[in-house]
């Protein structure tokens, strides 16, 4: 039992890669789309190179989108609207004008004139009401149908035959002088207007009600093809109804109601291809990325963001697929190389894209513009904490997308007519959501305890705390750090390692020396030297104390491990030779493993370029009258000493790459001390 257990201990590391990756697959079937999946693509103006085409099944021709928004256009245009006559209002009104010609008219004229008035007043009433008085200006064609309702009756009357407010004066002008009354015009006039109101009014709750039934109606399908008709031959061009009826069958075959058996075996298809893409890219860093693949971490971190992407297009997808565009898919490979590289960054784009394809319609053309794009992103970023730099790349991001748009869509269509501008929106959309990617990989950084280029720039800002209390305490180291820093950068820059990575790892080297700076020479401005009260072995105890105690400076001021990796390695597992040797000349049996540097060796080129700067720069002080050759000379010995000491062996640089470095540090020693070539006299 005991034995088991102890092998389920050193294998932990696999097992939780085997959870993740399954807990991974199984959350990306979950988001894939469950319906059957059209076997074919439909190549929109070219020729169909597949075999000839037969209908499986009866299904029926879908209205093309151009179709049915001309038929909504044509519904909404020839709505008749509904409008509310109201019946008690103008036997209120009639009694109200007739009150008022008593109170208008004078005596003496009703004594003559009353009852003429009354019956000319209430027949004028009438023939004002017949249709209904509306308060409203023109609104519709005088010709057009509307719908006027008296209780639960709709009569259908031309808009024109209602009177309007505005023509009302007229109305009855007209009635007065057609009856012979002009001459108790300003009398009737005052009348009318001081009882008639509009009894019309539009019913908007019902008209709408109307017009919306009348569009959910809409039929989205014309004709019905039959079970085993032909659709299409091959050799045929995908044009006009062809290409309507084939995005039929695919829609008809990918929204069918599938049976239990048919759901599962689907489940087991998209499983099957899932694992397959997320093996190939474990096997991928298992081949080129071990020390990657070895950090559980560092595959968590790339698999989530795998996970992330496929969740945000399918919420995209699902709320509305012409925003698909929008999702800022080239974050993916920008936050991997800000990380980790540029290589793992393209090759997990890509096996992204191509599970998104699974969920995306036309997913030839998504899939070739994402991945061209995840090329010239990773391309064109060369240096992500530079706010220019993501600018320019987000702008070339943008340009890509829309000229490949532009040239699908003139292979499809022949032409540049169907061109859609707000496609170019969502391109622009998306271009400007990558932007978002500084802030998310800062929440990165702290969510995973990773570091990218961006914190390392903030770290290499030589006013920060830490290094302005090692200035205060060891000015010498401080001084020293700095030199080595610059030899560093120019020897990472020289073999195209990280630059900055090494910048940084070794302005921190030596922080540890802040703990007992005066026992290390470059510190000590007077002739004491500290060590001369103290025996070999406690002086070497004291240099190489200045390790563990940069270790802990580091822990406490919360400096990233990749920073602190430089502190740990940059003497490897060498010994202090000054005093092993002044050791060993008074005891023959002196151990060198007593003046041994606990370790480890470099395991990353930055971290053996430091190793060999720090060397050479700390030594290079004890150079009396350097000559051009003496610096040769001494560069050689000292590294030539380290891969002896296989220092190297695991830091995965090259022969040539330390050759390289040595060039550079001969070339930078001679510039700081100032040494010229000697012409022959």
């Amino acid at each position: 039992m005991s034995d088991f257990i102890n092998k389920l201990y050193k294998n932990q590391a696999l097992f939780y890669k085997v959870f993740l990756f399954v807990l991974t697959s199984v959350l990306i079937v979950y988001l894939l789309p469950k319906g059957g999946k059209f076997k074919y693509d439909i190549p929109k103006g070219k020729p169909w190179q597949y075999e000839n085409l037969y209908a499986p099944f009866d299904f029926a021709i879908l209205k093309t989108d151009e179709e049915i928004a001309a038929e909504r256009q044509d519904i909404t245009r020839s709505h008749i609207p509904y409008y509310n006559f109201n019946t008690e209002k103008p036997e209120n009104i009639k009694e109200d004008a007739l009150q008022e010609v008593q109170n208008v008219f004078p005596d003496t004229t009703l004594n003559v004139y009353e009852t003429i008035i009354d019956d000319f007043v209430g027949e004028t009433v009438d023939r004002v009401y017949e249709f209904g008085l509306l308060q409203e200006s023109e609104r519709l064609g005088p010709d057009q149908s509307v719908y006027l309702l008296k209780g639960n009756e709709a009569s259908e009357i031309a808009y024109r035959r209602i009177l309007k407010q505005g023509e009302i004066r007229s109305f009855i002008s007209d009635e007065i002088s057609n009856a012979g009354f002009s001459s108790f015009k300003t009398e009737l006039l005052e009348v009318f207007f001081n009882s008639i109101e509009p009894n019309v009014t539009f019913n908007n709750d019902l008209t709408q009600k109307e017009l919306q039934s009348k569009l959910n109606n809409i039929s989205y399908t014309r004709g019905i093809i039959e079970q085993g008709s032909r659709i299409i031959a091959k050799g045929e061009v995908v044009e006009g109804n062809k290409y309507n009826i084939l995005r039929s069958l695919k829609a008809e075959y990918e929204s069918q109601v599938w049976s239990q058996s048919n759901y599962n075996w689907i489940i087991v298809g998209y499983s099957g291809l899932v694992a397959l893409a997320l093996l190939m890219l474990l096997l991928f860093m298992r081949k080129y990325r071990i020390a990657i693949f070895e950090n559980n971490v560092k595959v968590t971190f790339i698999f989530f963001n795998i996970i992330f992407m496929v969740m945000l297009t399918t919420l995209v997808v699902n709320f509305n697929i012409d925003y698909v565009y929008v999702v800022p898919l080239c974050i993916l490979p920008l936050t991997l190389k800000a990380f980790f590289d540029a290589r793992l960054g393209l090759f997990t784009h890509v096996i992204t894209v191509l599970l998104l394809g699974f969920i995306v319609p036309n997913s030839y053309e998504y899939m070739f513009l994402q991945i061209i794009a995840g090329i010239v992103t990773i391309l064109t970023v060369s240096e992500l904490y530079k706010r220019a730099n993501l600018f320019i790349s987000v702008g070339q991001i943008t340009l890509v997308y829309i000229i490949a748009y532009f040239a699908f869509t003139v292979i499809q269509e022949g032409n540049i007519d169907d061109m859609k501008p707000e496609v170019f929106l969502t391109f622009l959309l998306g271009g400007l959501a990558t932007l978002f990617v500084q802030p998310l990989i800062y929440v990165y950084e702290k969510i995973f305890g990773m570091v990218s280029d961006m914190s390392l720039l903030e770290l290499s800002d030589t006013n920060s705390k830490l290094l302005k209390e090692l200035a205060e305490k060891a000015p010498g180291t401080f001084h020293h750090s700095l030199n080595v820093a610059n030899l560093a950068e120019a020897a990472a820059n020289e073999i195209n390692a990280n630059a900055m990575l090494a910048r940084v790892g070794a302005l921190y080297h030596d922080i540890g020396k802040m703990h007992n700076p005066t026992y290390f020479t470059e510190n000590q401005t007077t002739s004491v030297n500290s060590h001369d009260e103290l025996s070999p072995r406690e002086s070497a105890q004291i240099i190489i104390e200045h390790v563990i105690k940069g270790i802990e400076i580091a822990k406490k001021n919360n400096l990233p491990d990749r920073v602190i990796d430089f502190i740990r390695t940059h003497h490897g597992t060498s010994t202090v030779y000054y005093f092993f040797k002044k050791e060993k000349e008074a005891n023959e049996n002196t151990s060198p493993e007593d003046f041994r540097y606990p370790g480890p060796i470099p395991f990353s080129k930055e971290t053996a370029i430091l190793m060999m700067c720090d060397s050479v720069e700390a030594a290079s002080k004890s150079l009396k009258e350097p000559t051009s050759v003496l610096i040769d000379n001494f560069v050689e010995k000292i590294i030539n000493k380290q891969m002896e000491e296989g220092q190297f062996l695991n830091s995965n640089i090259t022969f040539k790459e330390i050759q390289m470095v040595k060039k550079i540090l001969k070339r930078k020693l001679k510039n700081i001390y100032h040494l010229r070539i000697e012409y022959p006299e």
